[in-house]
């Protein structure tokens, strides 16, 4: 018995043979994305200091950025070919594009290439639209009041990445270093390693044929646009967008910002492992909540998240062993919790026949606009300070506030 990735497969599946099918499937999916999480955890971090040495702080968010756009171009190609070819299809060809790119990244260190530098993350970042669009193939296997749940369990997976991936900075630079390499070559051998197994534990995951429901290869199904307008759809992009440019634009300077104040990159590491642990671990805390309660609770609940952990960033700066870290966990929460429960809102509000795809277009239009952050970023910490960017991020949260008020109010003057 295969299991059947479209989204009419809604139900549980019957019989020890069916959940051993969706264990196997849920174990490929979360192999997968806990491995992608390694790989990016490390070629994220020290990209940013490499571009901060060769171009300056200025664009030193650049290689980022462009991993983001990598991003952002993945899930909307992979979303046409998820829904033509199925799951399995669509996510072996992310995480193998990522294996080019992280192959072409290492030989951009190597060769002290910029240029190549920014092509290999561009292609890790494609491996990485595989990653976040898994969640979505969790959820299809599983009936509506446990979607929540079941994309939360592959959110989670991040977990393993958060915890090794910076752990494994160091120790990967210094064998890079016994092996008569740059130290920052390390991390990107490591990456291509990890996304390799990725592309491996894809490949494990059912075979399933899908027949198209649209002729041709459009990048958006019919009526598109006024599906993106439903009340529910609007709040759950416009909060992930937001968090997602907030958590980008502190994340990515954060390493900058310990560097510049003697920080080596054992410190570096470990704030972003705390950072990685509040993005993934209590995924599916948040799951269960999303489950249980509406998206736009606990949409509001990770607004309120974000505004904390950027008071304590401002607030503390220069607390690398104590407030820096919490503020940093903090902000990965509340991305988790806005991510989560927009997703789940997402799963239950788009329409079966054009899920797939607009699920692949609202992770590009999430992943294309945190690109923003991480130029914006190194701009605003060259210019202003760690202290003014962790102000500005937060204040961004005012925006989804104001469209769950105004689809509240258009709910109240319905009634």
């Amino acid at each position: 018995m295969t299991i059947d990735f479209s989204p009419a497969s809604q139900a549980p599946l019957p019989g020890d043979k069916g959940t051993f099918s969706r264990r196997r499937a849920m174990s490929g999916l979360f192999s997968g994305v806990a491995l992608t999480g390694i790989a990016t955890a490390g070629a994220g971090a020290v990209s940013t200091l490499i571009a901060s040495e060769a171009v300056g702080d200025r664009w030193s968010g650049a290689p980022n950025a462009l991993a983001v756009l990598g991003t952002a171009a993945g899930t909307l190609m992979l979303g046409v070919v998820m829904s033509r070819r199925g799951h399995r299809a669509g996510l072996a060809l992310g995480y193998t594009l990522a294996v080019v790119g992280a192959a072409v990244a290492c030989i951009g260190v190597l060769s002290d290439a910029f240029g190549l530098l920014l092509a290999g993350m561009m292609g890790i970042g494609v491996g990485n639209g595989s990653a976040q669009l898994a969640r979505y193939s969790a959820a299809e296997l599983y009936p509506r009041d446990r979607k929540g749940f079941a994309l939360s369990v592959i959110v989670w997976a991040g977990t393993i990445g958060g915890i090794v991936g910076p752990i494994l900075i160091s120790p990967t630079a210094r064998l890079a270093e016994r092996l008569a390499m740059p130290a920052h070559a390390g991390p990107f051998l490591l990456t291509a390693v990890a996304v390799t197994a990725a592309a491996l534990a894809s490949a494990a995951l059912p075979r399933h044929e899908r027949r198209a429901s649209q002729p041709g290869w459009r990048l958006l199904p019919p009526g598109s646009r006024r599906t993106l307008r439903l009340p529910a759809v609007t709040v759950a992009i416009t909060a992930m967008v937001v968090a997602q440019l907030d958590m980008v634009a502190v994340m990515t300077m954060t390493p900058v910002h310990l560097h510049h104040h003697g920080h080596g990159l054992d410190t570096v590491g470990a704030i972003l492992t705390a950072h990685m642990l509040g993005m993934f671990a209590l995924s599916p805390l948040s799951g269960r909540l999303a489950d249980r309660v509406s998206g736009t609770t606990v949409i509001l609940i990770g607004i309120s998240t974000l505004v904390v952990a950027a008071v304590l960033a401002a607030a503390a700066p220069y607390a690398h062993s104590s407030t820096l870290p919490a503020a940093l966990f903090l902000l990965g929460y509340g991305w988790n919790l806005v991510f989560v429960g927009g997703s789940g809102m997402l799963s239950r509000s788009l329409p079966a026949d054009a899920r797939t795809q607009l699920q692949g277009a609202v992770d590009t239009m999430i992943w294309s606009s945190s690109a923003l952050a991480s130029i914006a970023s190194g701009m605003i910490l060259h210019g202003w300070g760690y202290v003014t960017l962790a102000i500005a991020a937060g204040a961004l949260v005012v925006i989804p506030l104001a469209a769950i008020s105004a689809n509240r109010t258009k709910d109240a003057a319905a009634d």
